[in-house]
């Protein structure tokens, strides 16, 4: 038996043009890893979460359309 915990991060990074190594995608998911494997939760997966945005009263009226992202999560685990 584990309990989860589950991490939004953004489905992009922003990286200077000249500080670009390659591996910056990799690193940051490194850093967030290892900040939650210190507290005892260990890595599960990463899953790419789709959400739509529905344009409100004001936006409908107005012609707004929807709007879809989406969004990665990492799911770590501890057991129970």
């Amino acid at each position: 038996m584990y309990k989860y915990k589950m991490i939004q991060i953004p489905s992009n990074i922003t990286v200077q043009m000249k500080a670009h190594k390659g591996n910056e995608a990799a690193a940051y998911m490194e850093q967030v890893v290892n900040k939650w494997a210190a507290d005892g939760w260990e890595f599960y997966r990463v899953d790419a979460v789709g959400v739509t945005l529905q344009a409100g009263c004001m936006g409908a009226s107005s012609g707004k359309n929807a709007e879809d992202t989406s969004y990665n999560v990492i799911t770590f685990r501890m057991p129970a």
